[in-house]
């Protein structure tokens, strides 16, 4: 019994700390390939069952990847691959705020050339009605990105402030 609870601890704890990890390191994740590399190494091990908030920023990473492909075909099948990844996370569990969060982060930063902007208005308003229900430190990350986000106008940008 005492190892299944240490089995069970050992799970919980590694997977908080992966998301607190990921949350520090995505922010800064477009500014080097370097930076983008670190993300996407953090996230290998997930698979398309593993939390679904990780599953979205697995995604979100293979989208910053592509950003450094040199060849345009390698390029969009990577895109292609992430926003994958983050669909089937939207899937999963739409109403999960920081997932609708990744992919308007991404489909805000896109060139429209690549199609992927559908869901901007949809995912705003989502998070401006749900905002308030989250924990101190998840409205403060998406405080942080909504405050600079375009899609946001100023009077849904006074409900993170």
């Amino acid at each position: 019994m005492k190892s299944l609870f240490l089995l069970f601890f050992v799970f919980f704890f590694t997977s908080n700390t992966t998301l607190v990890e990921v949350r520090k390191l995505y922010p800064n994740a477009t500014s080097s390939e370097a930076k983008a590399q670190e993300l996407f190494s953090k996230l290998t091990a997930i698979t398309a069952e593993s939390d679904k908030t990780l599953v979205a920023y697995k995604g979100a990473s293979i989208t910053l990847m592509s950003k450094f492909c040199k060849k345009i075909p390698e390029k969009i099948s990577k895109f292609k691959e992430g926003v994958k990844w983050v669909e089937q996370a939207v899937t999963a569990d739409p109403t999960n705020i920081e997932i609708r969060m990744i992919r308007l982060s991404i489909q805000e930063n896109v060139p429209g050339i690549v199609n992927y902007k559908k869901n901007k208005k949809e995912d705003a308003a989502f998070i401006v009605e749900h905002y308030g229900e989250q924990t101190a430190n998840l409205k403060e990350y998406i405080k942080n990105f909504c405050l600079q986000a375009t899609t946001f106008n100023n009077q849904e940008k006074q409900t993170f402030k």
